[in-house]
């Protein structure tokens, strides 16, 4: 299973850390930085056309698109 959010395709970043050393730069090791995914279940009445492919199914998704869903529930 891959660590992708199946709403937005976030996924995981490669990034540096660099450190300052006596007015020298140093990058030292690599971050991997993954995103907050978590089982959600998407509401069978779902309005928004960004959920709408994945009403009443459980689905692995980042913390934004759970923010955003669960703005759509409190609309209704």
């Amino acid at each position: 299973m891959a660590k992708v959010c199946t709403i937005c395709k976030k996924g995981s970043l490669i990034a540096w850390r660099i450190k300052k050393l006596r007015g020298k730069y140093n990058p030292t090791a690599k971050v991997k930085r993954k995103p907050n995914l978590q089982w959600v279940t998407v509401p069978i009445d779902v309005k928004n056309k960004k959920f709408k492919p994945f009403a009443g199914k459980r689905i692995l998704a980042c913390a934004k698109c759970i923010k955003g869903l669960s703005k759509e529930k409190s609309k209704v």
